[in-house]
């Protein structure tokens, strides 16, 4: 009997890891940090936050909407739902009062999205010419550089550029070729390979820009891009997905460009935008950023084709 309650012991514990491991570690801290705000909200007004109703999730969403952006909104509403569920709460998150009170905030704010600026060929271009000038060891101006071109160039995220290893890289006569083991959409680690050739531009150039590290640096297993201790010791621990968006907003202030509309999603809005003004087709850019939806690769390929496109260019004045 006691070896009968040992084996479902280990059956609950290994069932409830493989439902954490069926998310990423973002964003179940997002969950979290979603189901935090509204357990406050629940506690301020005398609620039960779990289980809860759908009319007190109906109260919290209107509570959003003074401040918030839609976005946010329904991003709440499903973190409640996803939490509910892997606690084992039943919680109509499609109920009338939820779907209704919802398209009626929708209706109040409108729902276009301001995303991030794109960092585009001029903001580039500026950033390595400002860090090529900093007095700093040079090992840390190749981080640096070679962090902000190989994240345009191949239209990283934040979050898959960090964890680039030196055995994720194939160095081959047209450029280089980084396996990409998992990703945002990629959850079951399928794996991409990003192909990232030579400029003609080897100042501007990713590739040279990563040789150049990778040599310099002395890296043959692990992290490339890595944290520096004092003294711009080169350690072996990975940097984080907050550093490169403090990184890229340090260099663009140094650069005088204003920096506040700009994060580390920049870099792969950046390279989409660029390469849909040069001619690129969806198909080209989404094999590149691994979009497994056109929606978004459509709207940067639209925003790049604002001016080109215009009807106003036909008008003779």
């Amino acid at each position: 009997m006691n070896e009968l309650i040992t084996d479902l012991k280990k059956l609950h514990e290994d069932t409830l890891n493989n439902l954490k491991l069926s998310k990423a570690d973002n964003t179940l801290r997002a969950y979290k940090s979603d189901f935090k705000d509204f357990g406050a909200f629940c506690s301020k007004h005398g609620f039960n936050s779990m289980p809860t109703e759908p009319k007190v999730v109906s109260l919290y969403l209107t509570h959003l909407s003074a401040n918030s952006k839609i976005s946010t909104i329904r991003r709440r509403l499903v973190s409640i739902g996803v939490v509910h569920k892997l606690k084992g709460h039943y919680l109509d998150t499609k109920h009338p009062v939820i779907i209704e009170n919802l398209m009626g905030i929708k209706r109040k704010k409108g729902t276009m999205q301001t995303g991030k600026k794109p960092l585009l060929i001029n903001h580039l271009k500026k950033i390595i010419d400002i860090i090529d000038d900093q007095r700093i060891p040079k090992i840390k101006k190749l981080r640096d550089r070679t962090l902000i071109l190989v994240g345009f160039g191949g239209g990283f995220r934040r979050t898959e550029l960090i964890s680039i290893n030196h055995e994720d890289l194939d160095f081959v006569d047209e450029g280089v070729k980084i396996i990409l083991v998992r990703s945002k959409t990629d959850q079951f680690g399928e794996g991409l390979i990003k192909a990232l050739p030579y400029f003609a531009n080897e100042k501007y150039c990713p590739v040279t820009s990563l040789k150049n590290l990778v040599y310099l640096s002395n890296i043959r297993t692990g992290p490339i891009f890595r944290r520096f201790a004092k003294g711009s010791i080169l350690t072996s621990y990975r940097l984080t997905d907050q550093s490169v968006v403090l990184i890229i907003k340090n260099y663009l202030n140094l650069a005088g460009i204003e920096n506040q509309n700009f994060s580390g999603h920049s870099l792969r809005s950046g390279f989409a935008t660029v390469a849909a003004e040069s001619g690129a087709d969806e198909r080209s850019i989404m094999a590149m950023t691994g979009h497994k939806s056109t929606q978004m690769v459509r709207r940067y390929i639209r925003e790049a084709n604002l001016f080109k496109n215009n009807a106003l260019n036909k008008i003779k004045i």
